[in-house]
């Protein structure tokens, strides 16, 4: 799984390194932990960087390829501290879908289909992943190219590796960092993205460039950091296409519920054929029948008061690319909007707005403690999360879609 980071508004240029004999203090704060302080020396990093060294020549990097990647990398606090102090506040979907479908990123998205109406038209035949959807992607991670970071990745990567909340998984991206140097397609200096190691114009991490990137011009480089977009558009279609698209499915639809629509059914661990879905009275909110798309769930990401989506194989494609079903519902929307389709049916519930990260681990400890188990109290409302808030729900006689409001909790907290 990538991570993407630029769609998420956190890249940022790198600040100048810290040299001689200085200590970094760095709060360690992060997700409703004390605050702490960690100190690092320069000294302590160089003997991390010996030791990654060893590690990094064992699995194939050549002496050479780490001296050149390594020769100008320092230990960067101004990157630990982007990384402690990430916002706990997360954005409601329509908050999101605002920006993400915003008109002038409607209008951006046309003129960049109509520049690169042909190298699309081929990257969609190639790969079966519609041109709109690869289009869409690029806009949300780099607004068409015009916010690909300029943070050079191998110090970004090294000093996230050796700080060691994350350790295992950054030193991963960074071995594959420079096995991507090792391979010729691209210099060091070259290799610049966001400040947490996500790369060109659609925001790869070094694994998975490594997995899914391709050399669609032909020069012998999956160039993903030019100006020229295209093998980035294409290393996203291969992407999305390997990771299960469905060619000629919609990402999804949005439909309309029959009144006497079972809230039990909602959610993507129920799975039926359109089919079924159409004999239980479910409809496209446009009108019309629904389209094949095999086995699907659906879906209700602000709960009753606002519009109902029927998703299937492909919305799970786009969720490889990022897991959060607002990054989908954008990256589908947006899609869709520059295919022509019209904004949504019903109206999001903008009286509503999103729970803190705080205030989403106080609405699993209530619902635990009232015999309902979330299965921990992490603050991310997970499928057991989603499974306990429905129980409660029902048992209270609300609707049970799944809905963690402000409105629940203070519910909640009432007893």
């Amino acid at each position: 799984m990538r991570i993407s980071f630029l769609a998420l508004g956190l890249a940022s240029s790198l600040l100048p390194g810290c040299s001689g004999a200085e200590r970094f203090a760095v709060p360690a704060s992060f997700g409703g932990s004390a605050p702490v302080t960690r100190d690092y020396t320069e000294a302590g990093f160089a003997r991390w960087t010996q030791d990654f060294r060893a590690r990094a020549l064992a699995q194939g990097i050549s002496a050479a390829t780490f001296e050149r990647a390594f020769q100008t990398v320092r230990y960067d606090a101004s990157i630990i501290a982007r990384d402690r102090n990430q916002s706990e506040f997360s954005k409601t979907v329509w908050d999101y879908l605002d920006d993400a479908v915003a008109d002038s990123r409607i209008a951006n998205g046309r003129a960049a289909l109509d520049r690169h109406g042909a190298v699309l038209e081929r990257i969609e035949a190639r790969y079966g992943v519609d041109k709109e959807i690869v289009v869409a992607v690029w806009g949300l991670e780099s607004s068409f190219g015009s916010f690909r970071g300029s943070t050079p990745i191998i110090p970004a990567l090294a000093t996230l590796a050796y700080d060691g909340r994350r350790g295992p998984f950054f030193e991963a991206e960074l071995i594959a960092a420079l096995k991507i140097v090792q391979a010729g397609d691209v210099a060091p200096e070259g290799m610049v993205g966001s400040w947490a190691g996500a790369m060109g114009h659609t925001q790869f991490m070094p694994t998975s460039y490594l997995e899914h990137a391709v050399d669609f011009t032909g020069d012998g480089r999956r160039d993903i950091w030019s100006d020229d977009p295209t093998d980035a558009l294409a290393s996203t279609a291969a992407y999305l296409a390997r990771s299960g698209w469905q060619r000629g499915q919609p990402w999804g639809v949005e439909v309309r519920l029959p009144p006497s629509f079972d809230l039990g059914m909602v959610g993507k661990g129920t799975t039926r054929g359109t089919g079924d879905w159409a004999a239980m009275g479910v409809a496209p909110a446009t009108g019309g029948a629904l389209p094949g798309m095999g086995a699907s769930s659906i879906l209700l990401p602000a709960g009753v008061r606002g519009p109902a989506l029927l998703i299937g194989q492909n919305f799970a494609a786009i969720s490889r690319y990022n897991t959060s079903d607002s990054y989908v519902i954008g990256v589908g929307h947006l899609a869709d909007r520059l295919a022509g389709k019209g904004p949504f049916q019903q109206a999001w519930p903008r009286g509503d707005r999103a729970l803190s990260s705080d205030e989403r681990r106080e609405l699993q400890e209530l619902l635990t403690r009232r015999g309902f188990d979330t299965g921990g109290t992490d603050g991310k409302i997970g499928s057991n999360t989603l499974a306990a808030l429905r129980a409660w729900q029902a048992s209270v006689g609300i609707a049970p879609d799944g809905y963690a409001s402000l409105e629940v909790l203070q519910r909640l907290r009432a007893g």
